[in-house]
């Protein structure tokens, strides 16, 4: 998995965030001396104030100082920690309720060991955003993420090969919802997605610009010695295509007093006085060669190309081999011959290729 580089806090974002971290541990302090005052007016034994502050905001300090120093080392917090900042409060919260002597004084005691929670759990919280930031790595999101698939994967399974068919439907439904929960949290798949996406958009993008603004290949005809320009056809000015009619002419031959001579007969020659005439071969169209008709430099091997390039690389390789190569074997000649080009580019140049072939048919 490819990281992001590690990042280090500026001093402005040091001091902010210590001065952040300055509140939450007063305000935690401040709620265990107001619950230690609490227990004290009730019982008016120390002792059995402190037991109280120690069982309530003392454990939840040891939890948050754990959470914190796990968070800074980049590793999860176990599951007894996380329930054990909420749990220990609440039972704190709940013994301050209970031995109040009034309604009033019941929810003053039961709302004063909240403070150390919060503050706990936004140390928790502070902590692991400097991690996310420094190392853009979410261990908690990690977490959950892999519990996530871990169980999607095993109700995939079971509701493919399960033999009730009950549990498979069931197993079916559970993966569909685990799939909502695939992901969320973990800021760097976003990011992640976040650039695919923005990729896909810029392929897009450049080639609408390019059908909008490249100019159009002249399509080029292979011959046997060399390659020609495909005619255009001729334009009558001030007429139509369609109202154009060739004029008919007489084609029947004049019968002249020549053609009624008889001619002498050719005296036969033997067949091994005949001097056999040997044609010149074929010469190929080259590359360079269709280039300079399309009018753009000749594509070199390993370099980017442009669209026209492409059509024209293209255009030589299906026409190597008779009959004309296919796309897939115009594609697989590209790639073994080392020329540079995206699938999407390559097949839009195909298509062009097709339909300057069509055009000319």
């Amino acid at each position: 998995m490819n990281r992001p580089p590690e990042r280090s806090l500026s001093r402005g974002q040091a001091y902010v965030l210590g001065a952040a971290a300055v509140p939450m541990v007063a305000f935690g302090g401040m709620g265990a001396f107001g619950t230690y005052s609490n227990i004290t007016s009730v019982f008016h034994r120390s002792a059995t104030a402190l037991g109280v502050v120690a069982a309530g905001e003392g454990a939840t300090l040891v939890l948050a100082l754990v959470l914190v120093g796990l968070t800074m080392l980049g590793q999860s917090a176990p599951v007894a920690v996380r329930v054990g900042l909420w749990t220990l409060p609440a039972v704190a919260s709940l013994t301050g309720a209970t031995v109040a002597q009034s309604t009033t004084e019941a929810v003053v005691f039961a709302v004063t060991p909240m403070a150390m929670c919060v503050s706990a759990e936004g140390m928790g919280l502070l902590a692991r955003r400097i991690v996310v930031y420094r190392t853009g790595v979410d261990a908690e999101a990690q977490r959950r993420n892999a519990a996530v698939m871990q169980r999607l994967a095993y109700h995939r399974a079971r509701a493919a090969n399960h033999p009730d068919e009950k549990a498979r439907n069931d197993s079916e439904l559970e993966s569909w919802k685990l799939a909502k929960k695939a992901g969320a949290g973990d800021a760097l798949l976003g990011a992640n997605l976040v650039e695919v996406q923005r990729g896909r958009l810029t392929d897009g993008a450049d080639a609408a610009l390019a059908g909008m603004f490249a100019l159009p290949v002249t399509p080029v005809t292979p011959s046997a010695h060399g390659v020609t320009e495909a005619p255009e056809p001729l334009a009558v000015e001030g007429t139509d295509e369609e109202d154009v009619t060739p004029p008919m002419t007489d084609v029947t031959p004049r019968v002249t007093e020549e053609d009624t001579q008889v001619t002498p007969t050719l005296e036969t020659v033997p067949p091994e006085d005949v001097t056999p005439v040997t044609l010149p071969p074929e010469t190929p169209v080259t590359l360079e060669e269709i280039a300079a008709v399309a009018g753009v430099p000749t594509p070199v091997v390993g370099e980017p190309l442009s669209d026209e390039q492409l059509v024209v690389v293209l255009r030589h390789l299906r026409y190597t081999d008779d009959p004309p190569l296919s796309y897939r074997q115009a594609v697989t000649a590209f790639r073994e011959a080392g020329f540079v080009g995206g699938e999407q580019r390559v097949r839009r140049a195909w298509g062009s290729l097709m339909s300057h072939e069509e055009t000319d048919a």
